[in-house]
């Protein structure tokens, strides 16, 4: 006849250490109820190590998606910030063609309408500017001692180095006297001076710029890319040298203009619109063809994007974490389950329903903690990896990394209520009978 060997009763009640019951408790007692409460949940944690961490991987892979993300997000903001103020500070910028003409994108692509008149007229008329610049570009093949390099070449006022805050290495920037006598002189970005001049001082070289003749009289400092183009990839000459000797026009590509404080931009902005449609002759009823754009509305366009996009990457990466939510959920679930007998026996001992539900919230809880705080790490050690070998500007805010955490957090709070609250409403005579 065989026998069923049960397990002893009263080395499981000492193991389970049974909380007391929450009743008249003090706030000392709760606290140590809730202290019970995690340490009984690290023990049954423990002893499925593995099921523990693949129940976190969720919320691990979650909690440093969002850090990664948020990282990258505000690190390409920063990046755009950056390169944006190498333009230049308090810039407006006033560009041919309007940005909508009969429902067409015009832009630098429509038909020339900005004159050495109108750089004159905004001159004289505009208050609050400190610096102004026309500017005529093209592309050239510039020639040095059999050396050449085809660069970018612009012709510019003086005030151009301030506006574009433009550094001097070597040499000096034209200046005034340079640009009223049209003097063939030229200032060399820093990719020009090293594809010609590899071995050789420039200063006071002649280099040859569409069959014309320049003296190259300074070196500008290294400025870097800024987005759009490479700022060291150019040659900045007299403007008038450049329309009369070079390009032979006397239409503008591109006015730049630098305004005296912050809170005068919209003004000047304005008052250019103004004075620019009236040296157009432009009806009221007529759309502008001229284009005023000011670097601040870029920056927060840009900015604006980026926001856009992070938020829809971060939302992306939160599923995630309610995917741990879930799989923690289902784990509680299977856990209540697999420990129906000790609960009854927890109960039968004095431990109340609230005792329950609060061990294995608390377990819930944990997992999700514990989880976060791994996933922190995690998201750490990839940003740093992104910024390290992606060549990407990371970011990592603080509040990205609460914001995570706690989101954690809630998730093991709203996941893990409902297996607590099985548990909790066992009966405990029949959890007893359970095998």
């Amino acid at each position: 006849m065989s026998t069923t060997t049960q397990t002893p009763v009263t080395p499981l009640i000492e193991r389970l250490r049974p909380l007391p019951p929450l009743a008249h408790q003090g706030r000392t007692s709760i606290l140590t109820s809730i202290g019970q409460s995690v340490l009984s949940a690290l023990e049954a944690l423990f002893s499925s190590k593995l099921r523990s961490f693949l129940t976190m991987l969720g919320i691990i892979i979650g909690v440093g998606a969002v850090i990664v993300v948020i990282a990258i997000g505000q690190g390409a903001k920063a990046n755009v910030a950056a390169q944006l103020s190498r333009l230049g500070t308090n810039m407006v910028t006033i560009q041919p063609g309007s940005a909508d003409i009969g429902g067409v994108q015009t832009g630098l692509g429509g038909r020339p309408t900005l004159t050495d008149k109108d750089v004159q007229a905004i001159a004289q008329q505009v208050p609050d500017i400190v610096a102004l610049s026309p500017v005529v570009t093209g592309q050239a093949q510039v020639v040095f001692n059999g050396q050449n390099w085809n660069t970018r070449v612009q012709g510019v006022y003086p005030d151009y180095q301030t506006i574009q805050d433009y550094q001097v290495a070597s040499g000096a920037f034209f200046t005034q006297t340079d640009e009223t006598n049209n003097v063939p002189v030229a200032d060399l970005g820093q990719t020009v001076v090293q594809n010609l001049f590899p071995n050789t001082n420039p200063i006071g070289q002649r280099i040859r710029i569409r069959n014309v003749i320049f003296q190259v009289i300074g070196v500008l400092a290294p400025k870097g890319n800024n987005g759009f183009f490479n700022q060291d990839d150019i040659i900045l000459i007299p403007y008038s040298t450049a329309q009369l000797r070079l390009f032979g026009t006397s239409n503008v590509n591109q006015i730049q203009v630098q305004v005296d404080k912050a809170s005068n931009i919209q003004p000047v902005i304005n008052d250019i619109t103004a004075v620019l449609r009236q040296t157009h002759h432009l009806a009221s009823w007529q759309a502008n063809d001229f284009t005023v754009r000011n670097l601040q509305q870029i920056l927060n366009t840009a900015q604006s994007a980026t926001n856009t996009i992070t938020t829809l990457l971060t939302a992306v990466a939160a599923v995630s974490l309610l995917v741990g939510g879930i799989g923690i959920m289902n784990i509680m679930l299977v856990s209540v389950t697999e420990r129906t007998r000790e609960i009854g026996i927890r109960m039968a001992v004095g431990a109340r329903s609230r005792d329950v539900l609060l061990q294995f919230l608390v377990e819930a809880v944990t997992l999700s903690i514990v989880g976060g705080i791994v996933g922190i790490f995690f998201g750490f050690a990839v940003s740093i990896g992104v910024s390290h070998f992606a060549k990407w500007t990371t970011v990592i805010a603080p509040a990205s990394v609460a914001l995570a955490f706690s989101f954690a957090a809630l998730v093991g709070i709203f996941f893990g209520f409902y297996p607590a609250r099985t548990a909790a409403r066992l009966d405990p005579i029949e959890a007893l009978r359970h095998e």
